[in-house]
């Protein structure tokens, strides 16, 4: 069968996600980046291959996230596209009138306002932890709590603790001083995500229109009682799609098959047999002019595979092979 890969890789997950023809998702993978983003997709890739047959013939592989260029490398990625993008085209594949995403992840959280299927505006917080996956990973360790089991006790509550959220550290202090208080730890639970979702709202959403239908994706969407406070906060209903957890590597692949199918290429995809390779990372400063740009290079049993970096793309074309033709190894839409 032909198949479409996306891959997302943040700074907290790596998520996969193998689409078919008609655009369902056959598999998906979450997993740890844990700093090592390379590693994260070989490790995503064997994980996925678990999932299905290897007679699928990946006609199509897009990549977005924080390490979208390097992802594109490793993998040969067809599409390359900012997380912005691959969201929207999840959610507008999920639920095609959609007029607001919600958007938090790991490490930062996003707000995307569409009309007509188009994106007008958006916003992203990537300055502060408050709200994010790890900060609730970190209070959820603190309490003895699995994260798993942190929207139960917030939907216990039936009137949740007042916490400062504008700041994670004022966050994690005032909830310290609840415990002490005496409150019940689903009430200090619930009182967190309504300070939370009162913080992006306050921040990201400030003077703009939130309007139904709203979709609230990435991992915290897991968490109930996000979508409680939001709900709340917002007077009306917050969906969250079936594969909230891995949007951006959906959207992806919806991408790569659009963009296979429009240019007529053959993928660059390189085979789930990347996964067994050995790469290497390095970087040097270009002193070609006053910028000093910091030039990273993948390396592959000793053949460079691509440099990136550079403001004027003195470094973009990669092997002596690319040279000659003057063609990059992948493409950036």
């Amino acid at each position: 069968m032909k198949g479409y890969l996306g891959v997302d890789v943040g700074s907290v997950s790596t998520n996969l996600v193998l689409m078919d023809e008609d655009l369902a998702v056959r598999a998906d993978v979450y997993t740890r980046t844990q700093g090592q983003p390379i590693a994260a997709v070989q490790r995503g890739m064997d994980e996925l291959v678990a999932q299905f047959d290897r007679s699928w013939d990946i006609a199509g592989v897009g990549a977005t996230g924080s390490a979208r260029y390097l992802t594109g490398v490793v993998v040969g990625a067809d599409t390359v596209k900012n997380e912005i993008t691959a969201h929207a085209v999840a959610a507008l594949h999920t639920v095609p009138d959609v007029r607001t995403v919600l958007e938090i992840g790991g490490q930062d959280s996003k707000i995307i306002l569409l009309r007509d299927g188009v994106v007008t505006d958006f916003a992203m917080n990537t300055v502060c932890a408050a709200g994010t996956g790890s900060f609730l990973d970190h209070q959820a360790q603190r309490l003895g709590i699995p994260i798993e089991e942190f929207g139960t006790y917030a939907l216990r509550s039936e009137k949740g603790a007042q916490i400062a959220g504008r700041c994670g550290v004022f966050a994690e202090s005032d909830m310290i001083h609840k415990q002490q208080m005496g409150y019940a730890t689903e009430d200090i639970i619930m009182g967190l995500c309504e300070s939370l979702v009162r913080n992006y709202l306050n921040n990201l959403a400030k003077g703009k229109t939130i309007s139904a239908p709203i979709v609230f994706q990435g991992g915290v969407a897991a968490n109930a009682g996000m979508k409680r406070a939001f709900e709340a906060a917002l007077g009306t209903e917050v969906i969250i799609p079936p594969h909230h957890h891995v949007m951006g590597a959906l959207g992806s692949a919806i991408l790569a098959k659009e963009h296979v199918e429009r240019t007529g290429r053959e993928t660059a995809f390189k085979g789930f047999e990347t996964s067994q390779l050995e790469y290497r990372t390095s970087s040097f400063h270009c002193k070609g002019c006053a910028n000093n740009c910091e030039i990273a290079k993948i390396e592959v049993e000793g053949e460079v595979l691509a440099r990136f970096g550079s403001r004027c793309g003195k470094w973009d074309v990669d092997s002596a092979e690319s040279k000659r033709s003057m063609e990059p190894v992948f493409v950036v839409d």
